[in-house]
C-alpha cells in the first residue's frame, strides 16, 4: 500500500533527467514522437518524378532521388529532428508480366516475344522458329548437352532440321519505359509438344546498366536543379 502509494506520487512528480559520465538518465520512460507526413505520391514513369521535382510542387526541396533498382526510383527529404527521412514520390516502373524459366506452348510464346520484347534482330529469328515448327518433338543433338533442334518450315512447301540458336541476346521490357532497354543473354530452350521457354544467362549484370541509364536519364532531365543543389542522385 505505501509502496504503491510512494510510486504513484513519484509519478507525478515530472520527469527528471541526471548526467552521469556522458550519459543521460530518466526517472520515466520517454517516448519518441514521430512527426507528421504526408503519404508518397505514387507515378508510373521516371517524368513524372521529373515533374513534380521541376516544380517543386509541396516546396520540398532540396531532396535526395534515390535509384533503388531498375523499377524503383525515390525522392526522399534529409533528417528531420527525429532522424527521420520522408519520401516525397515514388516512381515504380509499370512492366508486363514475363516469366523467366516458365515453358510456354509456342503460339503464346510467340505473343510474348512480340509484346514484351523490343525488335533487335535476334527476336525476329526466334520467332520465325518458333512460328514455323512443324512437328511436335524436339531433338537435341551433339555431345554438349545443349544443342537442339526442331523440325521447321523453311519454304513455301519445304520443312528442314533447323537448328535451335542458343545462348540469345534480347531486350525484353524490364525497366521504365523512358530509357532504352538493357539487352542481356539468355539461354533459350525448347520441349516436345512443342513449347519453348528463356531463361536469364547473364547473372543480373543487365540491372547495373539499367540503373546508369536510369542515373543518364534523370541527370540531363534534372541538371538545372543538380547544378544549383536543389537536387542529389545516389545510385
Amino acid at each position: 500500500m505505501i509502496k504503491s502509494a510512494i510510486e504513484k506520487i513519484l509519478s507525478l512528480a515530472g520527469i527528471h533527467t541526471t548526467e552521469i559520465g556522458e550519459q543521460v538518465y530518466t526517472n520515466q520512460e520517454l517516448r519518441r514522437v514521430s512527426e507528421p507526413t504526408a503519404s508518397t505520391l505514387k507515378v508510373r514513369n521516371l517524368s513524372g518524378l521529373v515533374d513534380y521535382l521541376r516544380n517543386d510542387f509541396d516546396a520540398k526541396l532540396p531532396v535526395m532521388v534515390h535509384i533503388e533498382s531498375p523499377t524503383l526510383v525515390s525522392a526522399v527529404t534529409g533528417f528531420n529532428r527525429n532522424v527521420e527521412r520522408n519520401t516525397l514520390i515514388q516512381a515504380e516502373a509499370l512492366l508486363p508480366n514475363i516469366r523467366f524459366g516458365d515453358f510456354y506452348d509456342v503460339e503464346r510464346f510467340n505473343i510474348l516475344l512480340q509484346s514484351c520484347f523490343v525488335e533487335n534482330g535476334v527476336r525476329s529469328k526466334l520467332l520465325a522458329i518458333v512460328g514455323n515448327v512443324r512437328d511436335e518433338n524436339v531433338m537435341s543433338f551433339g555431345d554438349n548437352g545443349i544443342s537442339q533442334q526442331v523440325t521447321a518450315k523453311t519454304g513455301v512447301a519445304t520443312a528442314e532440321i533447323v537448328p535451335v540458336p542458343n545462348p540469345v541476346n534480347l531486350k525484353p521490357y524490364r525497366t521504365f519505359v523512358e530509357i532504352e532497354q538493357p539487352e542481356s543473354s539468355f539461354v533459350f530452350r525448347m520441349q516436345d509438344g512443342p513449347s519453348a521457354a528463356i531463361f536469364e544467362a547473364d547473372g543480373g549484370e543487365w540491372k547495373l546498366r539499367a540503373i546508369q541509364e536510369i542515373k543518364s536519364y534523370l541527370d540531363e532531365a534534372l541538371k538545372e536543379q543538380i547544378s544549383s543543389g536543389q537536387v542529389v542522385i545516389i545510385a
